[in-house]
C-alpha cells in the first residue's frame, strides 16, 4: 500500500471518528418546527420557542388540571422555577389535554400558584414534537432549540402508588445545571411517573 493511500485511509478513519464523536453528544431532537404555534389562554396563536433576549434555555412543563401527581408537583416547580429563571432559562406550563378549557387553566394556575406562562396544546403538537405523553413530565430545549432533556422532574414517585419520602434524584434541576454550564447533560432521559396525557396517540 503506498503511502497516499495510508494518508487518505488515516484521514477517514480521523473524520470517522469525529463524525462518530459528534453524533454522541447530539441531542435526540435537534431544531423547532418554525410553523409550531400553541394557543395561549386568550387564544392568540403563539411560538412556545419564542423567549426574551439573552434567554439560555427553555423548560415546557406538560402539567394536567386533573393529574393528583402533577398537582403535587407544583411546589418543585416553583422551586425549580425560581431558582433558574434568574439565571435565563424560560419555562411554559403546557395543558396538553383538549378538555381543558382556557378557564379552568386560569383557575388551576391560580389555585397551585404555578409557575411560567400558560399554553394550551389542544391538539398535542409540542407535546408530540417532544415526545411528552405523561404529566407531569418536563422538556428542556437549549438556545438552538434541541431537546437535551425528556423526564420526570425528580425521583419522588417510584411508580404510580409509590412514593419516596422525598427525592433523591433532581433528574430536571441537575438537567439544566449541565445545560447552562454547556456541558452533556449525563441522564437526557427520565421515566416520568404519572397520569397518562388524554387522547394522546401513543
Amino acid at each position: 500500500m503506498g503511502e497516499g493511500m495510508r494518508r487518505l485511509i488515516t484521514l477517514f478513519c480521523a473524520a470517522f471518528a469525529l463524525a462518530s464523536a459528534l453524533a454522541a453528544r447530539a441531542p435526540e431532537t435537534a431544531g423547532a418546527p418554525s410553523d409550531l404555534r400553541l394557543p395561549d389562554l386568550d387564544n392568540h396563536l403563539v411560538d412556545p420557542f419564542q423567549t426574551a433576549p439573552g434567554a439560555k434555555a427553555i423548560v415546557f412543563l406538560f402539567v394536567s388540571v386533573e393529574c393528583p401527581i402533577s398537582n403535587r408537583y407544583a411546589p418543585e416547580m416553583r422551586r425549580v422555577h425560581d431558582a433558574f429563571a434568574p439565571r435565563g432559562v424560560a419555562f411554559r406550563l403546557v395543558y396538553p389535554n383538549p378538555a381543558e378549557s382556557p378557564a379552568m387553566i386560569r383557575a388551576h394556575v391560580k389555585d397551585y400558584n404555578l409557575p411560567g406562562g400558560a399554553l394550551r396544546d389542544p391538539k398535542q403538537a409540542l407535546a408530540t414534537f417532544a415526545q411528552a405523553t405523561i404529566t407531569p413530565e418536563a422538556a428542556i430545549y437549549d438556545v438552538l432549540n434541541r431537546r437535551v432533556y425528556l423526564g420526570r422532574i425528580d425521583d419522588r414517585y417510584v411508580s404510580l402508588g409509590l412514593e419516596r419520602p422525598a427525592a433523591t434524584r433532581h433528574d430536571l434541576q441537575d438537567a439544566l445545571v449541565a445545560t447552562l454550564a454547556g456541558t452533556r447533560v449525563s441522564a437526557p432521559t427520565a421515566p416520568a411517573v404519572g397520569c397518562y396525557i388524554a387522547d394522546f396517540a401513543r
